[in-house]
């Protein structure tokens, strides 16, 4: 256990030594409070409230979702690319620690970013627009309570795309490869799902990007073709599955004396 341990602070110091990183959370940041300012320009600070703000910038969470993908699509890929995949698969860890290791650091990057956008965000929205009653939330509904949700929702659906991004890390060997076609899904994403409908075509709603909205289901919604929460999710874990089961076949069986 310890040895893992020691494993998944080694990945976490190569994610967090790099400037890119740093960059990201910086961009991160950075975007919040500049759009918190422009809402309040535009004469938000007088019709919107705190929570309403709080709301409105969660969009910006997409930025997380991109920033999961590229270091998920790097993490393996990029050792490959730099050659020390070498020096890591000869010291005495099996190739699964390894890998779960890497997995693991991908988690607890994007729950660290997850908490950074929600504290700029929280902290912009308070420290810039008034604590008064909601236009966006009706009476006696907890606003923290629909916007975490919305982020929970938000949250499964990056952690998809990671599991996507780091399977093709594995697959190819050029990170600049893996970063591509995982920032290429992530945006082509909703085209897929427009073009492959579930309402036209029953065996779309199997697809994978049919379920990544699960914010379609809030309260008790049903969604096209008479999909559900409950049935969203268990194919979102039937792919998380797929993706993860593929990613440690690759790397068992992948050569790296080339």
């Amino acid at each position: 256990m310890n040895n893992f341990l020691a494993l998944v602070q080694n990945e976490n110091m190569k994610i967090y030594r790099r400037v890119r990183t740093w960059i990201m959370f910086g961009l991160l940041v950075l975007l919040t409070i500049l759009f918190g300012v422009l809402f309040s320009l535009d004469g938000g600070s007088r019709r919107m409230s705190a929570w309403d703000a709080l709301d409105q910038l969660s969009f910006l969470y997409y930025l997380v979702s991109i920033y999961a993908a590229v270091v998920a699509a790097d993490i393996v890929a990029g050792e490959f690319t730099w050659g020390t995949i070498k020096l890591l698969l000869i010291r005495p860890w099996t190739r699964t620690k390894v890998l779960l290791s890497k997995m693991a650091a991908v988690l607890l990057f994007t729950l660290a970013m997850s908490v950074v956008f929600f504290a700029a965000a929280l902290a912009v929205a308070f420290l810039i627009f008034p604590n008064m009653p909601s236009q966006i939330f009706l009476p006696g509904e907890g606003p923290l309570g629909r916007i975490l949700e919305s982020l929970l929702y938000s949250y499964i659906d990056l952690l998809v795309i990671a599991a996507f991004s780091f399977m093709l890390s594995t697959v190819f060997r050029s990170s600049g490869i893996a970063i591509g076609l995982s920032i290429f899904i992530l945006f082509a994403g909703n085209i897929f799902t427009m073009l492959f409908n579930p309402v036209r075509y029953p065996w779309a709603k199997y697809l994978l990007f049919a379920n990544m909205d699960l914010g379609q289901y809030r309260g008790g919604q049903i969604g096209p073709a008479g999909m559900t929460l409950g049935f969203s999710a268990a194919i979102l874990a039937a792919y998380v599955l797929l993706f993860l089961a593929v990613a440690w076949l690759v790397f068992k069986k992948r050569d790296v004396a080339a």
